[in-house]
This record gives structure tokens, C-alpha cells and sequence, in this order.
């Protein structure tokens, strides 16, 4: 019997998605030539509600991984599942994104097909497939995460045989030190490495300046991650409680985020002035995850239509992600020709109410079919894992415990 599970962490997985592919959605509008600076404020305002997203899917694999390994692990099994389900199908639509980058140009044959080579860096640095990124980060915390899950345990294991108050404020402690680390680590990626990658030489100006495909660059949200898997009945708690709180300062940096980019930018808005390693990126990011997940909470046994959308799109969510920049490549190339003129954020909007829609209904479709594994990451579920799965979900609110393992 495995743990029991709770749609709060699938629903939270749903709005980070749809977050994802609100940013891709804008991003491929705001850079347009023809784009008008009322669509250009807007889009900037719609883009700074989604930075939550890919810190939060970070967030949920380190919760899902410790929560379900908090004790002695296979390694071999462990790195094997991962990379069947994870990073066998990034090899795939890496592949994919290539073939239709490159293989389907014109230049590529007027090349004489000479870009095989091109191949080798999308494994390593994808561009063609943009978000798939993510999965190299994600595969590294995969890798070490027996050491992680160790210091885990016996940390984990000191707090359980303190009392109850001295626990809550040891784990503070842990959250505020982290936390501090990180800023710091943060202050000096955005402000300082840059100059230091053009200082220093090979191999050590390569490493700075890919510095956000590591995933030392998101140590805190695995923290945080770490944190909620130890006790998931307090991060409720805690969440509900500093509502009102995460709200306010949500609301105070976006709109200091909207006037750093809006200030920052000259004719054309640069939306990676907030980048996801500027510090105060992260303070607005935790201020929302906590916002969103405390609101998920008060919301369950309520809006029940509304949290079981949110559960399906969580289900389907990572081949969702996987597939969903082809869709936004597939519909820019009709979209690219038109004179668009103040029409940006509606085509913007509508790229992404199509992309959403299209790429949970392929992630569906591909995940019922045979090898589903290997391409979205998802088996074919039976109906008795389905009957199993409803059972769960209907004693989910009586219990202080969670589980969402793919």
C-alpha cells in the first residue's frame, strides 16, 4: 500500500503549468515589432501573476521525492525510474523539437544537412525545445539525492525527539538560515557573476554563465520542498495562517517588479530583468506559492468542479509541458504574418487558452497509448488503479498527510 494521496499538490502542479505556458504565450507577443506599449504594460502585468511557476514545479518534485523516500532507498531503482519516466522522454522531444527546428527548415537542406551536430548541444543546452531545460536541472537533484534524503532523515529524525514548540523553531531556524544563503547567493548571481564569468577562462566562464541550469541556483525551494514532506499538517497550518501576510507582500513586489522592468526597458520590454535568480523574483515567488497554496487549502470541499479541473490538468501536466512549445511554435506560424496591431494580449490570450488546451488533450491521448513511458512519462493506468485512486481522494480530508508519486 502506498501513502496516501491529496489533489492539493496535483492542483498546485496544475496552476504552475498553466503558468508556464502563459509566460511562453507572452513571450512569444512582447518582443514584436508592431507590439503597441499598452499591450506591452499589459502583457508585463499578466506575465509578473505566472513567476511562480517552474520554482513551484521545483518545489514539488523535492516534496514528492522526500515524502515518498524518507527512509532506506534503492539507488539503482530510484535513478533507473527516473530515468524511464523523466529523462528518456526529455531524449525524445528533444529529438522532436530538433526535427522540427532544423530538419524542416529551408536552411538546414540548403546547408547540405550539416547541422547533425547541432543535435549534441540541444542534450545539453536546449533551445529548440526552450522549456526543456528544466528536466537537466531536475535530473541533477535526481542524482545526489540519496546524500540529500540522508541529511534529511537525521535531521528530520533530531527534530522528532524535541518538544513540539522548540521543533517549530528549530525548522524557522533551518528556513530562515537557508533562506539568507540563498538571497545571498542570489544577490550575487544577478549583480556580480556576470562580471566574473567575463573575468575569468574556460571551463569556469562557462559554468557562470549557465548558472540557471543548475540546480544549485534552486536550493531553497528544495528546502522548502524538504520542509512541507516533514510535516505536511503544520505547512498547512502555516500557510493558512500567513495568508493575509503573503498576500501583501505578493501584491507589494509585483508591483516593484512591474516598475523594475517597465523602468529598465528601453523601446522594447525585457522581461529578464526579473529573472528567476534576482532576489526580488524570489521573495515575490514565495510570497505566491504560499499565497496559492494556503488558498488551495481553504478551497477544499468547496468549488469542487473548479479543484477537480485543476486535479485532471495536474495528472497531465508534465507530458502537457513537455509537448506544449510545439504548439506554441505550430500556431506562431500563423499568427507571425499578421499585422497584429493592438491585438497582442487578445492573440497572446488565445495562444494560450489553444496551447493549453491542445497539449493536455495530446498529453492525454499519448499517455493511454502503448509505451506511454517512454514519450509523457505516464503508464496506462488500469481501472483498478483509477477505483484505488477515487477511494484515496475520498478520505483525503480526513487525514494530515500527503502523496502525489508519479
Amino acid at each position: 500500500m502506498g501513502k496516501p494521496r491529496i489533489e492539493e499538490w496535483t492542483q498546485l502542479r496544475a496552476l504552475a503549468f498553466l503558468a508556464i505556458v502563459m509566460q511562453h504565450s507572452i513571450a512569444e507577443y512582447i518582443y514584436r515589432a508592431d507590439i503597441e506599449q499598452v499591450d506591452s504594460i499589459m502583457l508585463t502585468m499578466v506575465y509578473h501573476l505566472t513567476r511562480f511557476g517552474t520554482p513551484t514545479f521545483v518545489f514539488l518534485s523535492a516534496v514528492l521525492l522526500f515524502y515518498n523516500y524518507d527512509g532506506k532507498m534503492n539507488y539503482y531503482q530510484f535513478i533507473r525510474k527516473r530515468l524511464r519516466d523523466v529523462y528518456v522522454p526529455f531524449l525524445c522531444w528533444t529529438v522532436i523539437y530538433w526535427l522540427y527546428v532544423h530538419v524542416f527548415s529551408p536552411s538546414f537542406w540548403q546547408k547540405g544537412g550539416q547541422d547533425w551536430g547541432t543535435l549534441l548541444r540541444e542534450l545539453l543546452i536546449p533551445q529548440n525545445g526552450y522549456q526543456l531545460w528544466f528536466i537537466n536541472m531536475i535530473m541533477q537533484f535526481y542524482i545526489f539525492f540519496p546524500v540529500f534524503a540522508a541529511v534529511y532523515r537525521s535531521v528530520n529524525g533530531k527534530l522528532q525527539s524535541l518538544h513540539e514548540r522548540t521543533r517549530s523553531r528549530s525548522v524557522f531556524a533551518i528556513i530562515a538560515c537557508t533562506g539568507i544563503g540563498y538571497f545571498a547567493l542570489l544577490y550575487l548571481s544577478y549583480h556580480q557573476m556576470g562580471s566574473w564569468a567575463e573575468a575569468l577562462g574556460r571551463p569556469w566562464s562557462d559554468l557562470l554563465e549557465y548558472r540557471s541550469y543548475s540546480f544549485l541556483m534552486y536550493g531553497f525551494y528544495f528546502v522548502i520542498g524538504a520542509v512541507c514532506a516533514a510535516n505536511i499538517g503544520k505547512w498547512r497550518t502555516w500557510c493558512t495562517k500567513l495568508l493575509p501576510w503573503s498576500g501583501l507582500v505578493f501584491l507589494g513586489m509585483y508591483i516593484r517588479l512591474g516598475s523594475d522592468v517597465l523602468r529598465g526597458s528601453g523601446e522594447v520590454v525585457n522581461l529578464n530583468i526579473s529573472t528567476y535568480l534576482k532576489p526580488a523574483t524570489f521573495i515575490i515567488i514565495m510570497a505566491q506559492m504560499l499565497l496559492l497554496y494556503g488558498l488551495l487549502i481553504m478551497m477544499q470541499g468547496r468549488n469542487k468542479i473548479f479543484l477537480r479541473l485543476l486535479s485532471w490538468i495536474g495528472r497531465y501536466s508534465f507530458g502537457g509541458y513537455l509537448v506544449h512549445a510545439l504548439i506554441i511554435y505550430v500556431i506562431a506560424n500563423f499568427t507571425r504574418p499578421l499585422a497584429l496591431g493592438g491585438n497582442h494580449l487578445r492573440f497572446a490570450l488565445l495562444t494560450f487558452m489553444l496551447t493549453v488546451a491542445a497539449s493536455l488533450g495530446i498529453s492525454y491521448m499519448l499517455s493511454r497509448t502503448p509505451g506511454a513511458g517512454w514519450i509523457v512519462g505516464a503508464k496506462k493506468r488500469s481501472q483498478q488503479r483509477k477505483t484505488t485512486e477515487e477511494s484515496d481522494n475520498r478520505s483525503e480530508s480526513r487525514v494530515f498527510l500527503i502523496a502525489n508519486n508519479r
